[in-house]
């Protein structure tokens, strides 16, 4: 049999207390009764209590200084308020000064009953936490992925099960799931985790650079190689190699790479001697690597190659039950990055971020986090404090759409936009448009010094995303970056 929950009723009306008490006896509670603030603070000290419930007024003494005292002193510890002289402002400041809830008298018992079972119920689920958060320190390489959804889980089982294996191991998912984080999970539990952990993203490098980043090059081996360099595979040797965006590999990459895969040995670009490396490769993609080889743009052979562990990470919308494990973790962080007080996001705002769908997934909801604590004005955090698009509106609606015209043959005016037809004459839309698209990608590369990352971001793309499109508009030239602007 379970033992009954412990709570601490604080009220200096003796006759109510008493009668209230009796009544939550009865409802299955253990009650312990308190007069005074002194008297709460000496039973507390005494006893671990499973919930306080106090009045606001007490004789002379005020009840939020208890409210303040418990978050203080016993943090686990929620605290429900009851109060007579409520004003519109007295439940926010119940909650900044650490109350789950605040009840008007006289209360109703069923609202009452209610009001304890959602404290509890947070009492536990935080407790819940802090217990995963510690199990997830006490894991080598996985004190950054905090989750209990089942799926985790399995993969973190799978992750010991296959850290020393010496096969190849393919991570896949979409953006933001935490593809590398995995990767370097894998590593730090491996034998291989006292050695290096190299990471290289394929889809930011066009073909010849990524040959090179890969597998070095000797002196002369291009234009601007004026000494020999060595390539990621020999920088990660008796180490783990992570190889992310690899679908984004050209048919003549996949050829070279099946073979290091299989041998371990490669040639420098430019170079004769086979040079031979002990590395453990991790790869990882966001795409249907399954789909690509039945188009033929991805290798069979070395899909199945890659493919002898595949972890699948679920999105962030799979998992919403992570999110307030996910959310404390940042707050936390941003919080003291920020040097902020930050109490956390009330019930409402909690709700939203639990129903939005998350396309960026993780990543997503830690910028989102971030921006919430940067810009509150008040230690709890509200809807007010989310972005547009995780309230479902859209701020930017009306700008993307006058930004339309920047491109030409669209005028932007006070009146009605006008279209200057001549620009599709003997063209189609999507030839009429590789101009600008190309212009605006050519000028922020140039902004950002051709950091393809830094890029991506400003435009709000992925890499992946923006490597395809240099491709396909000829920006992939490294000679571009030593032209004149």
């Amino acid at each position: 049999m379970m033992p009954a929950a412990s709570i601490l009723l604080v009220d200096d009306d003796h006759h109510l207390a008493t009668s209230l008490g009796e009544w939550l006896a009865e409802e299955g509670f253990e009650i312990h009764l308190a007069g005074t603030l002194d008297d709460a603070r000496q039973q507390l000290k005494q006893h671990a209590f499973e919930l306080v419930i106090t009045d606001l007024r007490l004789g002379g003494e005020d009840g939020m200084t208890l409210v303040t005292d418990v978050k203080n002193h016993h943090s686990e510890t929620p605290v429900l308020v009851m109060t007579g002289y409520a004003t519109p402002n007295t439940a926010v400041e119940a909650v900044r000064a650490g109350a789950v809830d605040l009840l008007t008298k006289p209360v109703i018992d069923d609202e009452l009953l209610l009001a304890i079972d959602r404290a509890m119920n947070q009492r536990k689920i935080e407790a819940e936490n802090e217990t995963l958060r510690r199990q997830l320190d006490q894991r080598s390489g996985l004190e950054n992925i905090l989750s209990h959804d089942y799926r985790m889980m399995k993969i973190f089982d799978v992750i010991d099960s296959v850290a020393d294996a010496k096969a190849s191991i393919l991570i896949t998912g979409e953006n933001g799931t935490g593809k590398s984080m995995i990767a370097r999970a894998i590593h730090n539990r491996c034998s291989r985790r006292s050695g290096p952990f190299v990471e290289v993203a394929c889809g930011a490098l066009p073909d010849t650079l990524l040959e090179s980043e890969l597998f070095g090059h000797v002196a002369g081996a291009y234009t601007g190689a004026n000494t020999d360099r060595r390539g990621k595979f020999e920088l990660a040797d008796g180490g783990t190699l992570f190889l992310d965006e690899i679908a984004t590999a050209t048919p003549a990459m996949q050829v070279k790479l099946l073979r290091v895969l299989q041998e371990l040995q490669f040639e420098p670009l430019g170079g004769m001697e086979t040079r031979s490396v002990d590395t453990r490769v991790i790869l990882a993609t966001n795409e249907n690597l399954d789909q690509a080889v039945a188009d033929g743009s991805f290798r069979q052979d070395l899909y199945y190659r890659i493919n002898v562990v595949n972890i699948v990470l679920p999105s962030l919308r799979e998992r919403t039950g992570d999110i307030p494990l996910l959310v404390d973790h940042f707050l936390r962080e941003a919080a003291e990055t920020a040097g902020r007080e930050v109490d956390g996001f009330d019930r409402e705002a909690m709700k939203c971020l639990q129903s939005y769908a998350w396309p960026g997934n993780v990543r997503q909801l830690e910028n989102v986090v971030e921006r919430a604590v940067l810009l509150a004005t008040d230690r709890v955090l509200t809807k007010d404090d989310l972005p547009p698009d995780v309230l479902g509106t859209s701020a930017n609606q009306h700008a993307s759409i006058g930004s339309i015209g920047n491109s030409p043959g669209v005028t932007a005016s006070n009146g009605p936009s006008s279209f200057n037809p001549a620009v599709l004459d003997g063209c189609s839309l999507r030839e009429a448009l590789e101009g600008p698209e190309r212009e605006i990608i050519l000028h922020s590369l140039r902004r950002h010094n051709w950091n393809r990352a830094a890029t991506a971001d400003e435009l709000e793309i992925n890499r992946t995303t923006l490597y395809k499109k240099m491709k396909r508009l000829g920006l992939d030239d490294p000679r571009l970056q030593y032209a004149n602007h």
